[in-house]
């Protein structure tokens, strides 16, 4: 062993001892660690920062980018409203998040497939009002292993099929991975579903928790457009979504007269003003999904208020000038292009529309304003903004164009047609130039946390490499195998494997392990069909790490977990996919 082998194991060691700890945040400890490899000798100062241009670090925080223009389009609703019920219990929620994940993930790139669901998930648990890492992780877990059915599902099949025609000739087909990729997958997938979820730690990253849930809800208004699809349908027809989206029907308006809720059978018109009671979040999905508008023709900041739009809360102080004021009364339709769409009030009863109606000092207010003079508005009323809990108006009129989009992308790079992460990139450009995401928040939506995280641990990867490490690894390898079975021997593959891609990426563990694989076929004087098989669903099976897959790193942050998390559930699964896998090569594709 050479002293930069020596030097890089160590360094692992202590990383991931440190990281095990919890004691300091992960992106410190990689980042130290790679500055640390950089002084030794051992990484390069060239490279030393090579990672954090990698394909795998664009993915992670394009991915991030993609899924937040993908909840401002309402693409998220139209998959939420489908597949996603609140009130399921957790198991059974992730059973069919699972279901859906690895389908998807057998037909398109599997990060492509987190990207999708990951914001639906998070939606889910905050109308359940449970943490997103008990549901985050058994969805990244479930989109890995539906990956392994097909050619296309996930990087280390693309890479297999690839070395197998460089070796012996001709390629692994689309399918071919298909029988053992199933098995493997079916049984993860139950023991995630059933059992795995339930080894999670209960932690919080405020993600999917609402810090003002203590607010009463609002009261707000909805309205009507001309050529409405509700138009000439009863009242009663808005109860289920309603309460679907959970928010309070309270009654109609139409011309300046209140009818409430008890006729159900009042057939609705256009310019119908909705009355509800109901959290931002809840108003907002409702909107969305019945394809209604936060803001009446005759509003004086109707005609200004288009796109480029933003909810923001505010608290009513003493001496605010909204405070004994309407907002009609303050101009503030007209002076800036802002409308009152929900108040807050406790015991005290809302008897007007909501421009008209006085606001008194404890109210909340939530305004739909300009973008870019939010802060300036709240200024004006002499109000205190309140925290920022993300709310945002969905474009819900581009849902398709977003949709379309990012499928042509996925299949663009699924194809071969053009990489992942460029194909990424130019969703997040066309998402800005279709004004479905706005360029001020693209930064905001990336974790750079995680985007440092693996932005430190690539180089380092890399210089193991290099170094020799990984080799040094493969060449124990087959010498502790001499003699064993052929069972024994796949056995020990798998296991390494997994644990090396545990530790690199899955990509470059294929391309260690591949060579490794079929050198041990050789010595066996076997096929090497079935090594090189193991190699594929191992080099996929990374569940003890968050950095050995792009999914695992995905989820780190939003789900709030630590790095000695991911072991808890992930070991467990690794061992059955090892038991499941196994005899389904030796099956399928005979020594």
């Amino acid at each position: 062993m050479t002293t930069d082998q020596m030097i890089l194991f160590a360094l692992f060691g202590a990383v991931f001892a440190l990281l095990l700890w919890g004691r300091f945040r992960y992106d410190m400890v990689a980042f130290t660690a790679l500055l640390v490899g950089v002084v030794l000798g051992v990484v390069p100062a060239e490279q030393a920062f090579e990672g954090f241009g990698h394909p795998a670090t664009l993915v992670v925080a394009l991915v991030l980018v993609v899924s937040a223009g993908l909840v401002r389009s309402g693409a998220i609703l139209v998959i939420t409203r489908t597949f996603v019920d609140a009130s399921r219990s957790l198991g059974a929620h992730i059973s069919i998040m699972g279901a859906v994940g690895g389908l998807l993930s057998g037909f398109m790139n599997n990060v492509a497939a987190l990207a999708l669901l990951m914001p639906v998930d998070i939606a889910t648990a905050r109308k359940a009002g449970r943490a997103p890492g008990l549901s985050l992780m058994p969805l990244s877990f479930a989109t890995i292993l539906g990956g392994m059915v097909t050619l296309i599902g996930t990087p280390p099949n693309i890479i297999i099929a690839t070395i197998r025609q460089d070796s012996l000739g001709a390629p692994f087909r689309m399918f071919d991975f298909a029988p053992v990729g199933a098995a493997a997958a079916i049984a993860g997938l139950a023991f995630v579903a059933l059992i795995g979820w339930r080894l999670i730690p209960a932690r919080d990253s405020g993600v999917g928790g609402d810090r003002l849930k203590g607010l009463s809800p609002y009261i707000a208004e909805l309205t009507i457009p001309k050529d409405h699809k509700l138009t000439g349908t009863p009242l009663r027809d808005l109860l289920e979504p309603a309460e679907k989206a959970e928010a309070g029907l309270i009654g109609i308006l139409r011309e300046g007269q209140r009818m409430f809720g008890a006729q159900r059978n009042l057939t609705l018109e256009a310019g119908d003003v909705i009355l509800l009671e109901a959290e931002p979040e809840a108003l907002e999905e409702f909107r969305a999904n019945m394809g209604l508008t936060l803001v009446d023709s005759d509003n004086p900041a109707a005609e200004t208020l288009g796109e480029g739009v933003t909810l923001i809360e505010m608290a009513v102080p003493e001496g605010a000038r909204i405070a004994g004021r309407s907002a009609q009364s303050v101009g503030l339709g007209w002076r800036k292009r802002s409308v009152i769409v929900g108040i807050s009030r406790q015991q005290r009863r809302i008897t007007k529309r909501l421009r008209q109606e006085v606001v008194q000092p404890g109210d909340i207010l939530l305004i739909l304003a300009p973008e870019d003079g939010a802060e300036e508005v709240v200024d004006w009323l002499g109000g205190l903004a309140l925290a920022d809990r993300g709310l945002n108006v969905t474009q819900d009129t581009k849902t398709w164009l977003a949709i379309g989009i990012f499928g042509a992308a996925v299949a663009a790079a699924s194809f071969g047609l053009v990489d992942l992460p460029v194909a990424l990139g130019l969703v997040c450009v066309a998402y800005v130039l279709a004004r479905i995401l706005p360029l001020a928040e693209i930064y905001s939506h990336i974790e750079w946390p995680v985007v440092v995280l693996l932005g430190s641990m690539i180089p380092l990867g890399a210089a193991l490499e290099t170094s020799g490490g990984t080799v040094l690894i493969a060449d124990t390898l087959v010498s502790l195998t001499g003699g064993l079975p052929a069972w024994a021997v796949l056995t020990v593959l798998m296991a390494v494997t997994m644990s090396l891609s545990d530790v690199l990426n899955n990509t470059a563990t294929t391309i260690v392990a591949a060579p490794v694989g079929i050198q041990m076929a050789s010595a066996l004087d076997v096929s090497p069909d079935p090594f090189l098989m193991a190699v594929a669903v191992a080099a996929s099976s990374a569940f003890l790490t968050p950095i050995g897959h792009k999914n695992n790193t995905l989820i780190l942050g939003p789900g709030g977990y630590g790095f000695g998390d991911y072991w808890r559930m992930g070991l467990p699964l690794e061992i059955i996919v090892i038991a499941v896998s196994i005899p389904m090569i030796l099956l399928v594709w005979p020594l």
